[in-house]
This record gives C-alpha cells, sequence and structure tokens, in this order.
C-alpha cells in the first residue's frame, strides 16, 4: 500500500456510540515527514485522561508507519437516540483542539445529526 492509501485507510472519526466523553484532534502524516497529513478525531469514556486516548492510538499509527501529533482536546456529548453531537470544553495537557475542524469530520459521519460546538468548558 501507498503511504497515502495507508493514510486514507484511516477512519477520520472514532467516537463513543453514547455518553460524554473526552476527544483528541489528532494529526498523522507519514513517517519520515511526508507531506500529506491527514486530521482525525478519537473519543472514548474510557479514558480518564486525553493522553489515554492518545497513548492508546499512537502505537497502532506507528506500525502503519505513520506519525501523530496531538492538535489540541475537548469533550463530545454524544446523545444518538437524540441525533446529537455536542463538542465543548478543552484538554488541560493538549489545550483546546479547534472544534470547529471537528464538526467538519463529525458531519462526514454522522450526516443526519444536529451537530454543534461551544467553548464552553461544561
Amino acid at each position: 500500500m501507498m503511504a497515502s492509501e495507508v493514510l486514507q485507510s484511516v477512519p477520520e472519526v472514532e467516537i463513543d456510540p453514547d455518553g460524554q466523553f473526552k476527544y483528541i484532534l489528532v494529526r498523522l502524516q507519514q513517517s519520515g515527514g511526508g507531506s500529506e497529513t491527514r486530521d482525525i478525531v478519537r473519543g472514548t469514556s474510557s479514558a480518564e485522561f486525553h493522553n489515554h486516548i492518545f497513548e492508546k492510538l499512537a502505537p497502532v499509527m506507528e506500525k502503519l508507519g505513520l506519525e501523530c501529533k496531538c492538535l489540541g482536546g475537548g469533550k463530545i456529548e454524544h446523545r444518538s437516540a437524540e441525533k446529537k453531537l455536542r463538542v465543548f470544553g478543552l484538554s488541560t495537557g493538549y489545550g483546546k483542539a479547534d472544534h470547529s475542524v471537528t464538526v467538519e469530520k463529525l458531519k462526514k459521519v454522522y450526516q443526519d445529526y444536529e451537530i454543534t460546538w461551544s467553548d464552553d468548558k461544561k
């Protein structure tokens, strides 16, 4: 597989199906500094801290020959019954992700959802 194919094969969004949880926005790039990048969203309630998500993701991406850089974090509230997603908050360790970028990624996957974001902490 070519490097760009590997990059495109990584799902853009992987979040829990329901609940409120931490998320991170991560930039992937071919190891050794390829020019192509891809930003992905990862969120799960199993992570107590944002770095737990990153620490699980990084080794998997490294096996694919990709480098990861965390661009920031926040929280996602996923209410699947109401088809609503809300992006807010920030990561103490990584800073605030650009929630507008995150929302654009979520809209591609959750096309029939109402998706909002704010810089509110809660």
